[in-house]
């Protein structure tokens, strides 16, 4: 949200001002349409009449040409640390709203020298703004100062069902993870170890009968199955020997 908002500031600024300045220079008549904090505002006003009617987007200033701009005391307050901290890009928080718990993110706006054009002191800024919204407000500005903060709120209920959506996704995801964790052990438990054993214990049971003649059980590997596998081969081998000699 907040970087639609400046991108439809950037467009306004390099696109749309240019192409009217010539006309501004000449018209009694103040367009709006030129300032890209007009635009912004307007683009996240149609934003809003879909799927979006509580997320909020404001342009707010200590001392904005617009009085409808100014801000109020949270938005000063963050304005103020921009201020002290020169350093700080953006800021993230929580507040209550009328509607509930309110996340917002803002960013500072520092004035630029294009802005000094409307906003530096009253003899040089257009007439028509002028005659609009008169002499008192939106004028001092500096190059470089904090002069406002770009601030976009949500519901709380927007980043609480993304974190319950990931948190769903992740357990899933742990969840199927364990069960293939858990298929690959039995798999390997019953190919590398319960199947050799059975394969002994049954020609176990048969030697344990008398039979004579079985064939030796091949050895593949060199674990302990594999080992076991080898010893009772030589146990059975050691024991036709012994009967054929007791039989002889």
């Amino acid at each position: 949200m907040m970087q639609g908002a400046t991108s439809t500031r950037n467009y306004t600024a390099d696109r749309i001002k240019p192409l009217l300045e010539s006309e501004l220079e000449r018209s009694t008549h103040f367009h709006p349409e030129s300032v890209p904090e007009f635009a912004a505002i307007r683009v996240f006003q149609y934003l809003r009449q879909g799927a979006y009617h509580d997320y909020t987007y404001r342009e707010t200033a200590l001392n904005p040409t617009n009085p409808a701009n100014r801000a109020v005391d949270w938005e000063a307050d963050i304005i103020g640390s921009f201020r002290n901290q020169s350093d700080t890009d953006q800021i993230v928080g929580e507040r209550d709203t009328p509607t509930g718990r309110s996340l917002f993110v803002a960013r500072p706006m520092r004035a630029e020298e294009s802005c000094l054009e409307c906003h530096g002191i009253p003899a040089t800024a257009p007439k028509a703004m002028v005659r609009i919204y008169g002499v008192s407000n939106g004028f001092g500005w500096k190059v470089g100062d904090v002069v406002a903060a770009l601030v976009v709120s949500v519901p709380m209920a927007v980043p609480v069902a993304k974190a319950r959506q990931a948190f769903t996704q992740l357990s899933v995801a742990m969840a199927l993870v364990f069960l293939c964790t858990v298929a690959v052990l039995n798999w390997a438990l019953y190919i590398f170890v319960l199947r050799p054993v059975r394969r002994l214990s049954a020609l176990a049971d048969r030697a344990s009968t008398g039979e004579t003649g079985m064939p030796e059980i091949p050895v593949e590997g060199r674990d302990e199955i594999s080992r076991l596998t080898a010893s009772f081969n030589r146990m059975y081998t050691s024991l036709q020997k012994a009967m054929r000699m007791l039989g002889g």
